[in-house]
């Protein structure tokens, strides 16, 4: 099939209805998945710069015909079921209760370039232990694997910069987490992330001499870090929705959340945790930026090359 048909499927497969059954049209294929092969004139590189458009940088599942060591635990697996040693190549991202791959086939005219979009199911469907942690929870019912390698983050160098220790479980978020959105909705903001909307350091800075040249308006009736007291963006959603730590009083781990909408006046405050306020976010519905309302089965989707959508 050509592109445009190809990637018309795969929207609605994965964003209009995802968590409709999934049937395979190629002989001898099981259920659970479906196959799209590509024709002849579409690249796979192509393709996946253009997958990648739409769910970020994948995470890379086979390559040259293995199957990726760092590729641990169930991650994408259920798309390798098809091909067995004909493929050659394949990234993945995760979406919600789907897995997509785009992959490479070695076929006797070549490379067949295919995507493939299967089922996947609840990271957390098992449960979560009642002993876990606020961040192990994060981590769990977003399936994102706790074999990674936790970024390597120079907190005194941060925290001597901006002038303020942090929380020290948003540092462990961050550590195990990186630069990246929960459900592709909540961006948290990190140390060291390539844009300076989303670095920690630099976006405090950029917003702190904002309020210095055109006041504080927008935020009253708070004020900015570093006043005292001030908010201390740590997220954004992607529709303008802004979470910050109130800086009241000397104990980070103790800092309320304080959210507001793109919207005058409508500022809240969450006495918790921030990896406390992201699980809530993400499972209850009663949350007032819930995200639990729109999806059942969560991921993180990672915005750093070489990491992916949650697993």
């Amino acid at each position: 099939m050509d592109e445009e048909e190809l990637l018309a499927i795969v929207q609605r497969l994965v964003w209009h209805d995802a968590t409709g059954p999934l049937e395979c049209r190629q002989d001898g294929h099981q259920a659970g998945h479906v196959c799209l092969p590509a024709s002849g004139d579409i690249a796979y590189a192509a393709l996946t710069a253009k997958l990648g458009d739409w769910f970020g940088p994948p995470r890379g599942l086979v390559g040259h015909g293995r199957i990726d060591p760092a590729a641990t635990g169930a991650y994408g697996r259920p798309l390798l079921a098809p091909f067995g040693e004909e493929l050659v190549e394949m990234v993945v991202w995760a979406y919600a209760g789907r897995w997509i791959g785009s992959g490479a086939t070695s076929t006797d005219d070549g490379l067949q370039p295919v995507v493939v979009i299967a089922a996947r199911p609840d990271p957390a469907a098992g449960g979560v232990p009642e002993d876990a942690s606020w961040v192990e929870r994060v981590a769990a019912v977003t399936g994102w694997e706790p074999g990674r390698r936790p970024q390597t983050v120079d907190w005194a160098a941060v925290e001597r910069r901006l002038g303020t220790a942090l929380p020290g479980d948003y540092k462990h978020l961050a550590e195990i987490f990186g630069h990246g959105a929960f459900d592709g909705y909540l961006e948290l903001s990190v140390p060291d992330a390539p844009f300076a909307h989303a670095d920690l350091v630099r976006q405090s800075e950029s917003l702190a001499s904002f309020a210095r040249t055109h006041g504080n308006g927008q935020w009253e009736p708070h004020s900015l870090f570093p006043a005292p007291g001030g908010l201390l963006q740590w997220a954004a959603s992607e529709q303008a929705d802004r979470f910050y730590w109130l800086t009241d009083g000397p104990d980070p781990d103790k800092w309320p959340i304080v959210m507001s909408e793109d919207i005058p006046d409508s500022w809240e405050q969450y006495d918790g945790s921030t990896a406390e306020f992201v699980y809530r976010m993400l499972t209850d519905r009663q949350h007032p930026f819930s995200i639990a309302r729109h999806f059942d089965i969560h991921w993180f989707q990672s915005y750093a090359r070489g990491e992916a959508a949650g697993g």
